[in-house]
């Protein structure tokens, strides 16, 4: 007798995604309109606005490692109550802050349990995916980030214009309390310890912060979010030097809406035949991105290039994220997750520095084919280290 095949499109799995998505809009619309309330209303400078995200993210980074232990202590259930109860909380002090001291403590705490929160989602998706349709549950639930990336920054931009700082936000917060509340109708089930993890653990030791088994997928994405840096970071000055500032904000929209379009298809490639049957093309794509966009004088290269790296970052970070979960036993999801994401903030933070070295040493097309290189020679890392283990083959441990 076959087994009915458990169904993608649970309620939750819906609720999972909503929740997600609600999430990054206010992410993504906060970070783009918190630096005009800093210049327009809290009167500060350009220097005190980037100093609000760096805060977010330096908590953020700094809490991820511990975020697999947190969520073994806690346990998942607990985990997702306790930081969507915070973050929601959080996210409701915006409403009355009037300084940047304070809201300097506002951005360090709300990072801290956004990187809590972020983590302990992946595992809990997972429970409601099929195996033998992660790489497309994994690709959906990535689509619901790309739609933050698009709705949150045109959310914020659209109203900034018509209305306040304050009533914008109250909207981005009724948003996350629904998620919030979404939360409570989400059947999380514990994943249960092994009794060899539970007898033998007497102290803290390197794997309460990383899964080994995940970590060689994990450094590839820390050397693909190195060249991703340069498109976060730097898209809008460059635009600028090629006198395309106005399309900076079309960038964006092109780039996320190419992020999105293939990933019910590479999902499918990727559960069908195998990891290496999308990572290799979509790795190759985004180098050629970059290398367009170095090259890039005119709006169709500008544009043509979002297009490349939309779909080639687009289409392999989550396909990597799925085959370090992948890789990892069901009880270590968390610390899968959480060392997937560190090593790609760990990325994003070194390719920002190193890349702004290029750019005032050099110009931006030389830091852009760098990067082009770069991610192109990843694949040698793939292709060496990565695939040592068989990837067509892949199930949970």
């Amino acid at each position: 007798m076959n087994a009915t095949p458990m169904p993608l499109w649970t309620k939750p799995f819906l609720l999972c995604l909503a929740n997600n998505l609600f999430l990054f809009i206010f992410y993504f619309a906060q970070t783009t309109i918190l630096p005009i309330y800093i210049l327009n209303e809290l009167g500060g400078n350009v220097t005190q606005a980037g100093l609000t995200l760096t805060l977010f993210m330096a908590s953020a980074i700094a809490i991820r490692p511990f975020s697999g232990l947190i969520i073994e202590k806690l346990g998942q259930r607990r985990t997702l109550i306790l930081s969507a109860t915070l973050f929601s909380v959080i996210a409701f002090g915006y409403l009355f802050i009037s300084n940047l001291t304070s809201l300097y403590v506002l951005r360090l705490l709300h990072g801290v349990w956004f990187s809590i929160l972020t983590t302990v989602f992946v595992p809990i998706v997972n429970q409601f995916i099929p195996d033998q349709r992660r790489g497309e549950g994994m690709g959906y639930y990535g689509m619901s980030v790309s739609l933050g990336i698009v709705l949150g920054p045109l959310i914020g931009l659209s109203l900034i214009s018509y209305f306040s700082y304050t009533f914008i936000t109250a909207i981005l917060v009724a948003m996350v309390f629904i998620g919030f509340a979404f939360c409570f109708f989400i059947p999380v089930k514990e994943i249960a310890q092994p009794e060899t993890a539970s007898t033998e653990k007497k102290h803290i030791s390197l794997n309460d912060f990383i899964e080994k088994k995940s970590l060689s997928v994990s450094l590839l994405v820390m050397m693909i979010s190195f060249s991703y840096a340069s498109i976060m970071s730097f898209i809008a000055p460059f635009a600028s030097s090629i006198h395309l500032m106005q399309y900076a904000g079309l960038f964006f929209v092109v780039f996320a809406i190419s992020m999105m379009s293939l990933r019910p298809i590479t999902g499918k490639i990727y559960d069908r035949k195998g990891p290496q049957y999308v990572i290799y093309p979509s790795i190759l794509t985004f180098s050629l991105g970059l290398l367009v966009l170095s090259q890039a004088q005119s709006l169709i290269g500008f544009l043509g290039s979002a297009v490349l790296v939309g779909l080639g970052f687009g289409t392999a970070q989550p396909c990597l994220q799925t085959l370090a979960i992948q890789r990892a036993p069901k009880h270590r999801i968390g610390y899968a997750t959480s060392t997937f994401y560190t090593c790609y903030d760990i990325g994003i933070a070194i390719g920002s520095m190193v890349v702004g070295m290029m750019i005032t040493h050099q110009s931006f097309s030389f830091a852009f084919i760098i990067c082009a290189i770069l991610t192109a020679l990843s694949l040698l890392y793939f292709k060496w280290v990565v695939q040592r283990r068989p990837l067509s083959q892949l199930k949970y441990s």
